[in-house]
């Protein structure tokens, strides 16, 4: 085989080779998720969406950007608090790319931008809080902290979604600290609670028997207004009783048309139940000496109609007067 033969078949290869080299540089596939940045000479030309992208050889350039939400987990770091406390904080990143254009070409390597920029934005919101702040208030530190992001990264085209504290972890002799202060707390509550429930339980019992003494007074009212009302119904009743009792006497009496002599034996009727009565003392009334009169007249009166039995009953009532009492009160 001559020389020329070689060049030729030298340069057949190296011209194959280059085609397929072109032809590999020419026809890419962006994935779904992703866009594809040209750039031609360095220059920024188009972005082509997911799919078939054919460039020009050994000019164009494609870059692939992916446009998903990317996860950046951070390095534990350590901050220290506004009370002079050094904790380790452990964040994680959630960044996704808007622009892709903005990306390539405002930062470089915007991933290690975006570490850098996060570890400052964590120790600038981190050391404006206490340390009980901290440790209360993830929601606040992760709120803060996207928002210091944003303001840089939205000019890089990158959007940060959310923001997730990890761990926030003080030095050992504070967590002990932080254990007996809490220790102190809870039996701090548990002695206030328990007399919470002593004083409530003293004011429950001091209601009882506070309503068991009204409710015994509101019975002994009622007793006794019953009481009161039982004995004024009978005094009612004993009047009523005595007033008829009067009321028939006297009009037995009155339809009888009594004269004096009547009435006088009556009196020494009564006289002599008095006499009859085991008392050592008998009050005679006033008209005793009518009465006494009364009967003188009764007994002249008897022995002229010549009654024997009328006789002994006036003697009888007579000496049953002046027997029967031991002593006398005339007024």
């Amino acid at each position: 085989m001559s020389a020329g033969s070689v060049a030729v078949i030298v340069v057949l290869a190296l011209v194959v080779i280059l085609l397929l080299a072109a032809l590999r540089s020419m026809v890419n596939i962006v994935q779904q998720g992703q866009v594809g940045v040209v750039k031609r000479l360095g220059e920024y030309r188009t972005t082509h969406e997911p799919g078939l992208v054919v460039i020009a050889p050994f000019v164009d350039v494609l870059v692939r950007v992916d446009m998903r939400e990317i996860p950046v987990p951070g390095d534990r770091q350590d901050v220290i608090t506004k009370d002079n406390v050094v904790v380790t904080v452990n964040a994680t990143i959630f960044t996704q790319i808007v622009d892709a254009k903005q990306a390539l070409f405002s930062v470089k390597s915007f991933d290690v931008a975006i570490d850098a920029l996060a570890r400052t934005a964590l120790r600038s919101v981190i050391g404006t809080m206490t340390l009980d702040e901290a440790l209360s208030e993830r929601e606040r530190i992760n709120t803060d902290v996207q928002e210091q992001m944003e303001a840089v990264t939205d000019k890089w085209g990158i959007r940060i979604s959310r923001i997730e504290i990890v761990e926030i972890a003080p030095p050992p002799q504070i967590l002990q600290a932080l254990a007996l202060q809490k220790t102190a707390d809870q039996e701090k509550r548990a002695k206030i609670l328990q007399s919470e429930g002593l004083q409530q339980s003293a004011i429950n019992v001091a209601e009882g028997d506070a309503q068991a003494a009204i409710k015994k007074a509101e019975g002994q009212r009622q007793s006794a207004i019953l009481r009161a009302q039982g004995a004024r119904e009978a005094a009612v009743l004993e009047a009523q009783g005595r007033a008829q009792a009067i009321s028939t006497v006297y009009g037995a009496i009155t339809s009888a048309s009594p004269d004096p002599t009547l009435v006088a034996i009556l009196q020494l009727d009564t006289l002599a139940k008095f006499a009859e009565s085991p008392n050592t003392k008998l009050l005679v009334p006033f008209e005793s000496a009518a009465l006494m009169g009364a009967a003188e007249a009764l007994k002249g009166v008897l022995d002229g109609v010549g009654n024997g039995a009328g006789r002994g009953a006036a003697s009888t009532a007579v000496s049953g007067i002046g027997n029967g009492a031991t002593s006398a009160a005339v007024p």
